[in-house]
């Protein structure tokens, strides 16, 4: 029906007639000539419809409205001097219109295609409209290319894209699973796959060698703005390889995506122990586009007069005393901005936070009466603090303190607006501890399959050969060497307290593979939905999936979940039970 997109027209199409399809953005009549702009998946462009070129054409846009679909026969000409419009690709040149059709009506729309302004609730509930919105498609066409720049270069460097079942085995050892009822199989279900984390290890025990998946997982969470019940990641996996073959992969991977949105990146990325993380930012994410690290002052409090963080810094493997340096803080934040803060971290568990203020004959704040000359210099020392900067301190439980000063750290660089715009920093997390004990329970803090670094050092000192790649304090994904030998994952079945028969009745199929000959592995799963929403600069992961979800676990179009008809329940052996009131 066309010849052209109407952005592929400009100066050097004047004189051509073409053929143009899409739908009325907005008209207007100016003393009986009738504007109408005409907008396609590319952009806008300006019709003309004059009596005195075609009547036919005049008469049929004197009954379009907004949103009505057009086809439109004209000639392209300049526009005329003074009439051009600078914001449009197009505006320098006009339709003029032998004939317009009109190919379908619209009724009036609940908002104006493009308008920032709508609410979510009504852009999601009409999502076929907001994806009319030209900034939607060229979302979504940067998605489609680093795809296809994901695939070529796994291609490339000899994976083979392998799809893994949906209906699987529900092994819930991470976030809930959405669980299917099976008709044939009366009271069993079927679980949808959080990951394809055991069949990609049992392609490896195949002799697959290098597997990957642009894979759709599942998992039945809160959500938040990164978060979705639903999405999609890509997934790799890799036979005879160390830690240092997947990274180089995933960097080359990472290079690929970015060059096809147009950005260059440079590696090696930089890399960081978990540890180190931790301690310095308070995070397994840290944004490195800023600095505001921490350091420990833990050995210096300890001599202070102030019983309470005294009695603190007693017990330096159990708690935490940090101390966040911020440049010229003195000069930006008033006094009572400074006391505010301490309300800020309150609402993370915090008791308290402590702060100093760097002035020319030394520290000034409440707290320094409690320290030594000698005390004092130390600080500024291990601080390296200048004149103007303030510093403040956070003390307790050492999970804590890293946590609520970690979330200080971030809202500190929102509110001196220090975070550098169009930036990419990429950081390699590695060394991640093997568990974490939660409420006097050893969990796995990736997950059970992780390949320890010592398999004989102490729980609490274990650690994995586990990395996540984050960018701009974003985890862009993670992976791990896997276990591969079936006497080491009994040991840290074990570990995790799960019995053997448990084991055998969740993982004997995994368990049956590593007995038979399993090849060293590794991999690592990377959220797209994510990595496209850094790429774009979109606030929420909602805006870079075609349908998505609400906070609330809804999709307003298709008003999903909804309730089903007794046959089928009937058919699938449930019943429903009256929801307890609350």
């Amino acid at each position: 029906m066309r010849t052209h997109y109407c952005t592929d027209l400009s100066i050097e199409n004047i004189g051509d007639k073409v053929e143009l399809c899409g739908w009325s953005n907005n008209d207007r009549d100016h003393g009986g000539i009738i504007f109408i702009d005409l907008r396609d998946k590319s952009g806008l462009i300006q019709l003309v419809c004059d009596p005195a070129d075609s009547k036919q054409a005049h008469v049929t846009a004197n009954g379009v409205r907004d949103e009505f679909v057009l086809r439109a026969i004209g000639t392209v000409r300049a526009r005329g001097e003074g009439l051009e419009n600078p914001k449009l690709k197009t505006g320098k040149i006009e339709i003029v219109v032998e004939e317009l059709i009109v190919e379908n009506a619209s009724e009036p729309v609940p908002f104006v295609i493009g308008d920032n302004k709508v609410g979510e609730e009504a852009r999601l509930k009409y999502r076929f409209l907001d994806l009319r919105n030209p900034k939607s498609y060229e979302i979504f066409k940067l998605r489609s290319k680093a795809t296809i720049a994901a695939r070529n270069l796994l291609d490339a460097q000899g994976f083979l894209e392998v799809e893994t079942p949906i209906l699987t085995k529900s092994t819930p050892e991470g976030a809930r699973d959405y669980l299917v009822p099976s008709r044939v199989h009366n009271g069993e279900f079927f679980a949808l796959p959080q990951s394809p984390q055991l069949f990609k290890q049992l392609l490896m025990c195949s002799g697959f060698d290098r597997y990957f998946q642009i894979a759709k997982c599942f998992r039945d969470e809160d959500l938040r703005a990164d978060r979705q019940p639903e999405f999609t990641q890509i997934d790799i996996e890799m036979s005879f390889c160390d830690q240092e073959d997947i990274i180089k992969v995933t960097e080359d991977l990472l290079v690929d995506i970015f060059k096809s949105a147009g950005h260059d990146v440079q590696t090696p990325f930089n890399r960081i122990r978990y540890k180190d993380a931790m301690e310095k930012y308070g995070s397994d994410k840290p944004d490195l586009r800023y600095d505001l690290s921490m350091v420990d002052v833990i050995d210096i409090f300890a001599n202070c007069e102030n019983e309470i963080f005294s009695g603190i810094a007693k017990d330096k493997k159990k708690n935490r005393i940090k101390a966040l340096k911020v440049p010229n803080g003195d000069n930006i934040f008033s006094k009572r901005q400074m006391k505010g803060f301490e309300e800020y971290v309150r609402k993370f568990g915090a008791s308290g936070l402590g702060y100093f203020q760097m002035k020319e004959d030394g520290l000034k704040g409440p707290l320094t009466k409690f320290f030594s000359e000698a005390d004092l210099e130390e600080i500024i020392k291990v601080s390296d603090l200048k004149v103007g900067d303030a510093i403040f301190f956070g003390a307790g439980e050492k999970n804590l303190v890293l946590d609520y000063m970690g979330r200080f750290r971030i809202y500190l660089a929102e509110l001196m607006d220090i975070i550098p715009k169009d930036v990419f920093e990429f950081v390699w997390v590695v060394d991640f501890d093997m568990f974490e004990i939660v409420d006097g329970k050893v969990k796995a803090l990736h997950h059970p399959f992780t390949q320890p670094k010592d398999i004989n050092a102490p729980i609490d000192e274990m650690e994995s050969i586990a990395y996540d790649i984050v960018l701009n304090g974003t985890e862009l994904g993670g992976g791990s060497m896997r276990i591969h030998k079936s006497e080491m994952q009994k040991k840290v079945f074990e570990l995790l307290g799960i019995s053997e028969e448990e084991a055998n009745e969740k993982f004997e199929f995994l368990l049956d593979a590593l007995k038979f000959g399993a090849p060293p592995h590794g991999g690592l799963a990377m959220g797209l939905d994510r990595l496209i929403m850094l790429l774009t600069g979109s606030e929420s992961i909602r805006d870079v999936i075609a349908f998505p979800k609400t906070q609330k676990v809804q999709c307003l179009l298709t008003q999903a979940p909804a309730s089903v008809d007794n046959d089928q329940l009937r058919d699938l052996g449930i019943r429903l039970r009256e929801k307890p009131k609350s």
